[in-house]
């Protein structure tokens, strides 16, 4: 028996009919990636071999390092455009044509498709790169680090020999004699041992106690045949060097970190607007595969 139908009544199932095709050209996708890993690699190389030239060893020549880092900042940007852009294109214009779809639809997939590309791409460099960008972006936090870690600076220094440990050049200026006749090579070696000594923990614990100021103006008085006053005078001249000195490689330390906190957050705009420049591009070149196939239809 069979059931009557009113009339005026469609079924939904009649009228909306779902495709069995994936509305994702994975084809085209990964050939976009690999178009644009493949281009970002290029542009790399060309990139660090024109940087090399710009740099050198002599102080007279080459770029400041302010140059040398604001053109590698650019260049990165400029890479991740082009590459972004060309990946997109490709896949835009290789992608599989979808027929009996609205124009905003066709535009929002072609956008997707540059996007996936992206992605894919930006993932396949970041696998082949990892330890590279990692060393990078962590070269500023590495430094300071280094710099806060002291007393464990200040131990490894200790197990270091007088004549060839860190303070050596410090502990010279100490000891250096005003008659260099008037000393010994075994006096010299126990005196500068007590110095490195005093120094590292002086290193260690931020400050040398007065104590053991007081301790080397004596002893400098002593071994150098300087007056008191003068010892002193030269102990407080060498200690404000070696805080000079460590301002100094603190103040690296914070360029370095700045650096790549700068280069860290510039990377990841720059993914950002490649990602956009991904999607429009793809959506270009898929408008005008249309186009180009339309034409074809017709002619």
């Amino acid at each position: 028996m069979t059931m009557p139908i009113s009339s005026g009544h469609v079924s939904p199932l009649s009228s909306s009919v779902e495709s069995s095709r994936s509305a994702v050209s994975w084809g085209a996708i990964i050939a976009g990636a690999v178009a644009a890993a493949a281009i970002t690699l290029l542009l790399t190389l060309l990139g660090s071999g024109l940087g090399l030239t710009m740099v050198s060893p002599w102080s007279s020549e080459g770029v400041s390092a302010t140059t040398f880092a604001i053109s590698t900042a650019i260049w990165i940007v400029v890479v991740q455009w082009i590459s972004s852009g060309m990946g997109g294109y490709i896949t835009g214009r290789l992608r599989t044509r979808w027929t009996g779809t609205q124009t905003d639809e066709v535009f929002f997939r072609d956008t997707a498709h540059g996007i996936l590309a992206w992605a894919l791409s930006t993932l396949i460099i970041a696998g082949t790169l990892t330890s590279a960008v990692t060393s990078t972006i962590n070269s500023g936090v590495q430094a300071a680090s280094t710099l806060t870690s002291g007393a464990a600076v200040a131990t490894a220094s200790a197990a270091s020999a007088a004549d060839s440990g860190p303070t050596a050049y410090f502990v010279d200026s100490l000891l250096r004699p005003a008659d260099p006749g008037a000393s010994t090579a075994e006096t010299n070696a126990q005196d500068a041992a007590q110095v490195s000594r005093i120094l590292i923990n002086g290193a260690a614990a931020g400050e040398i106690p007065a104590d053991d100021r007081a301790y080397l103006g004596r002893l400098i008085a002593v071994r150098t045949g300087l007056s008191e006053a003068d010892a002193n005078a030269r102990v407080d001249t060498v200690l404000k060097s070696i805080a000079d000195a460590k301002v100094s490689a603190q103040e690296a330390a914070d360029t370095a970190r700045k650096a790549g906190a700068t280069l860290a957050l510039l990377t990841a705009l720059s993914l950002l607007v490649g990602a956009f420049i991904a999607g429009v591009s793809a959506a270009l070149g898929g408008r005008e595969r249309d186009v180009v196939d339309e034409s074809f239809i017709k002619g």
